[in-house]
């Protein structure tokens, strides 16, 4: 039934139970043996507590009643019967006041949460229930070995009020005067429990929940990590994803880390020197204009996914932004189409300046007609257009582009606008070298009262030095190197100095670049060293929380007189807010702007033989010797070859290795002679036998790379004393469709040959040197050398596959065939289609494909007028469905005519073949190449 209380309003007294181990409350109870009854009323922030524990009367067992979990439970042990469990509620932990009402009469027990009748939970048991003589809430008192009390959970934390034992109610003044029951470690007449998610001290929307002691955040799905959800899980920019050793992709960044900012979706182009960050809009292509004028103004506003904050504090970290605006029209004027940011117009075009009413021709003085600034302006009735960059960046990005002119006779416009790209980020090598002890940099006052976080690179030979100080009347903050394996983060709130120190195993003064990033919040200090372990010291429960700092911040100095900071910092970050360390530098004695060596520390990042080169800000890897491409010389220069193309790279006189013809490589003399050979490339192919690589000298000399019929790798080398050396590597058939990665590296008279990083052969020559080295060719030979045999039968079949990254010596003939082919000495015959190895694994290299990829997906695309190329039409449509439908039928008979040309000629070649090879050509292999031929020279992409 209902919970019933005596007529009198009993006075509302509460306790609180204060020790997680030591606080409870003993009751006494009246035995009866009608059943008993008890009431109470709760609130807690803990999952799990005790709150009743009674030994019933008559030997009957124990009663209890308990939190787990948020849940309640009611647990009856019997002797001689098993346990009657019941349980009702969820999340009962909330902090609000619950009420539990436990009635039992003979065989029936039931059990009501919150006085909702409808939902109580009742059990049956065998035997009767009887009272208990003492009552105890909370928890069992310490050492206590009587089975009256018992507690299979934590003690209880919380509050409890309106206690009534069977039926009556308990006077806690009277506990608290001593004349009724007894305690320990309670708070009586007072629920001290505190609401420790008010204010909630999770940051970026993280959810808050505690304990009694303490609170926690949920960081889920907020892009911010730690014990408060203060850290950023995102990059501040392109530029930091790079140096990770990312390739080109999208990627979320955190323009102001920590900051109040949240992460922007944005595209990096890590491909070249300048990494450039582009941020799509929602109307990128193509736009017909008609029928716009003064009274009735076209206009389309863009959305960036991102907020105006966003892509301000973008713009603002980048060196460099840009938009292209383009704007194709036919009597149709031009400026006075206003764009720019929100509620701001401005009069210029795409190549322009601000405050200057031309378009990019205007200044260039290349428009159709001089008397106007625009070509538009010249308002003809034949198609034009302006185009050009918007390169200020207070006026990007671009959010809205009116147009009014297109309601004439023949008028007509259409206009494009590009993403918003940026490159550069004008924080990451932002440094400051300071050279003598008593230097330092001065900012305005650190505030970071609830939380602090503070990160920087440095590199320095000194034996100690503080980093940053920041003084109050009694609270500090200060990052130093305490000794050359030590880096201490101090920090005192008023509680007393709290010190987290993180040992490095090697010595920090190496004058190489380490990262430190040090961080204080209510729940905890922390200090992370480059990848050392973390170093991380709980925050007291109470106490003094607020960091309150009025001094100026000192950088790479003290005010405190200590030992000031010698070397260099850079990138340094307070709560997600960059200090420009550079400006500051220019106008303060001892510190200079800037910090070289960055080689010395990122030169390792620089791999397949790229060159660091040392840059004002940062470096970049020159990938000119090395087979590779991309940021940090890891990305493979791959190629698609059929049965008859070759690569040939002719060792003559030097040649410009850049498209900077100026610069040569005086090392192609020296080749010469050769006293080693580095090798390396990577194939992927189905046919057997093949030919991959053939170097040959001036004197008849020779080293040629083969698969054999049977699959194995050959190594064979002619030398004018030893005579032909053939290695055969045959633990497997390497013409299995997969990726192989081949090593042979030989230095004087020894020779290793490595396969897919396994040592596959060791040999010493007698004597060997490569003189006069004439060429080297990929896949089929196509110069009439006298081969010897095995040779000659791969070189009949070429090679039909993929190589990658091919490196000899110094030399990448691949790369120069297909990046520098007018300036290398490489010939190329046959179809070379550059394509990507590793994409290929899956598929069937029978067939070659071309595969087409940006890394860029905003890039640049083709800008032909308006009515040719992006403003469709149905005529277009029609003419393009004629179009493939021709192109299909040329395609049927071409292939038709080749099969019936290629059959005539084998019946008359056959016999001739026959004499020339012991082993006629596989049929099977001969249709594959027919097929393949034919296909690769039907396939052509066609835009229409």
């Amino acid at each position: 039934g209902n919970v019933t209380f005596s007529c009198s309003e009993p006075q509302i007294v509460p306790i609180t139970f204060v020790s997680a181990s030591r606080s409870y409350l003993l009751l006494p109870g009246t035995p009866q043996i009608d059943g008993l009854s008890v009431s109470f009323q709760f609130r807690t922030w803990n999952k799990d507590g005790l709150l009743l524990s009674t030994e019933l009367s008559e030997n009957s067992g124990h009663l209890l009643i308990y939190l787990h979990g948020g849940r309640l439970t009611l647990l009856i042990q019997k002797v001689a019967e098993n346990p009657v469990d019941i349980s009702a509620g969820t999340n009962l932990h909330d902090g609000l006041w619950h009420s539990v009402y436990i009635s039992a009469r003979r065989h029936r027990i039931t059990l009501t949460l919150d006085n909702n009748s409808a939902t109580a939970a009742h059990a049956t048991i065998v035997s009767r229930i009887y009272s208990g003589n003492s009552y105890y809430f909370g928890g069992c008192p310490d050492n206590f070995t009587d089975s009256q009390c018992l507690n299979p959970v934590t003690a209880f934390q919380g509050c409890m009020r309106l206690i009534f034992i069977d039926n009556q109610p308990k006077d806690l003044i009277l506990v608290q005067q001593g004349s009724l029951g007894n305690f320990s470690d309670l708070r009586i007449d007072l629920c001290g429990i505190k609401d420790r998610c008010l204010p909630n001290y999770c940051e970026h929307g993280g959810k808050c929940s505690q304990s009694w002691s303490t609170f926690y955040c949920d960081c889920n799905d907020t892009g911010y990590t730690g014990a408060t959800c203060h850290n950023s899980i995102y990059e501040q920019s392109c530029e930091a994803y790079r140096h990770q050793g990312k390739t080109s992709g999208f990627f979320n960044i955190d323009s102001d880390g920590s900051g109040p900012l949240g992460p922007l979706h944005v595209f990096c182009n890590i491909t070249e020197d300048k990494i450039w960050t582009a941020v799509q809009h929602n109307n990128t292509e193509l736009t017909r204009v008609r029928g716009a004028g003064p009274e009735k103004p076209y206009t389309m506003s863009f959305n960036y996914n991102s907020s105006m904050e966003q892509l301000e504090a973008m713009i603002s970290n980048a060196e460099y932004c840009e938009q292209e605006a383009a704007y194709h029209c036919k009597k149709s004027r031009l400026l006075n189409t206003p764009t720019g940011r929100a509620n701001e117009k401005h009069l210029y075009w795409g190549g322009s300046l601000p405050g200057i009413q031309q378009c990019a021709c205007g200044l260039e003085e290349s428009c159709l007609d001089m008397r106007y600034f625009c070509n538009c302006d010249a308002d003809r009735e034949e198609w034009t257009n302006d185009t050009g960059l918007l390169a200020f960046k207070d006026h990007l990005p671009v959010t809205q582009i009116v147009i009014t002119d297109t309601n004439r006779s023949n008028s007509e416009a259409a206009w494009k606008m590009g993403p918003l790209r940026c490159y550069g980020d004008r924080q990451f090598w932002n440094a400051a070298s300071f050279n003598t002890e008593a230097s330092y940099l001065h900012f305005p006052t650190f505030h970071a009262e609830v939380s602090a976080d503070i990160s920087f690179f440095f590199k320095t030979t000194a034996l100690a030095g503080v980093f940053l100080e920041n003084l109050g009347i009694k609270d500090f903050i200060r990052v130093e190197l305490s000794s050359p394996k030590e880096i201490t983060f101090s920090v005192d709130v008023g509680n007393g100095p709290v010190e987290a120190t993180v040992q490095s195993p090697t010595p920090l003064n190496d004058n190489q670049w380490h990262y430190v990033r040090a961080e204080r919040n209510l729940k905890q200090t922390s200090l992370q060293v480059d990848s050392l372990p973390k170093k991380v010291l709980e925050a007291p429960a109470e106490g003094h929380f607020r960091l309150q700092l009025n001094s100026q911040l000192f950088v790479g100095g003290t005010a405190s007189r200590q030992k000031g900071f010698l070397g260099c910092i850079r990138s340094l970050h307070l709560n997600g807010q960059k200090l420009d360390l550079e400006e500051r530098a220019k106008m303060t004695s001892g510190v200079k702007p800037g910090c070289p060596g960055h080689c010395s520390s990122y030169g390792n990042l620089c791999h397949n033989g790229g060159k660091c080169v040392e840059k004002y800000n940062g470096y970049s890897c020159d990938c000119t010797n090395s087979a590779y491409e991309g940021a940090f010389c890891k990305e493979e220069v791959s190629a698609l070859f059929e049965a008859g193309t070759s690569v040939t790279y002719l060792f003559q006189e030097p040649y410009p290795v850049t498209k900077n013809a100026s610069t040569s490589s005086s090392a192609i003399y020296a080749d010469a002679v050769m006293s080693k050979e580095n090798i390396a490339f990577s194939f992927l192919t189905a046919h057997t036998p093949s030919l991959l690589l053939y170097v040959n000298t001036y004197f008849h000399e020779y080293l040629a790379v083969i698969l054999s019929k049977n699959g194995s790798l050959q190594v064979r080398y002619k030398l004018s004393k030893d005579g032909l050396l053939i290695f055969t590597i045959d633990s497997g058939n390497f013409a299995n469709r997969e990726l192989h990665h081949v090593k042979i590296n030989r230095e004087g008279r020894e020779l290793i040959v490595q396969v897919d990083q396994v040592l596959k052969l060791k040999h010493n020559f007698s004597e060997i040197d490569f003189k006069a080295i004439k060429s080297l060719t990929l896949g089929k030979v196509t110069d009439s050398l006298s081969l010897d045999p095995e040779v000659s039968k791969a070189n009949a079949y070429g090679f039909t596959g993929c190589l990658s990254s091919v490196q000899y010596n110094h030399i990448a003939p691949l790369k120069a065939a297909l990046r520098h082919p007018s300036v290398a000495p490489v010939t190329v015959r046959g179809s070379l289609t550059e394509s990507n190895c590793a994409s290929l694994m899956e598929t069937d290299v029978n067939t070659v494909t071309t595969i087409y990829s940006s890394s860029d997906p905003f890039g640049k695309t083709d800008e032909r007028e308006p009515l040719t190329n992006a403003v469709r039409s149905d005529s277009a449509v029609i003419g393009g469905v004629i179009a493939v439908v021709i192109f299909i039928i040329f395609c049927i008979i071409a292939i038709m005519s080749r099969f019936l040309y290629q059959h005539k000629q084998t019946h008359r070649s056959s016999q001739a073949k026959e004499k020339e090879y012991p082993e006629n050509l596989e049929s099977s292999f001969k249709a594959d190449i027919d097929l393949q031929n034919t296909v690769s020279e039907c396939k052509r992409e066609y835009f229409i």
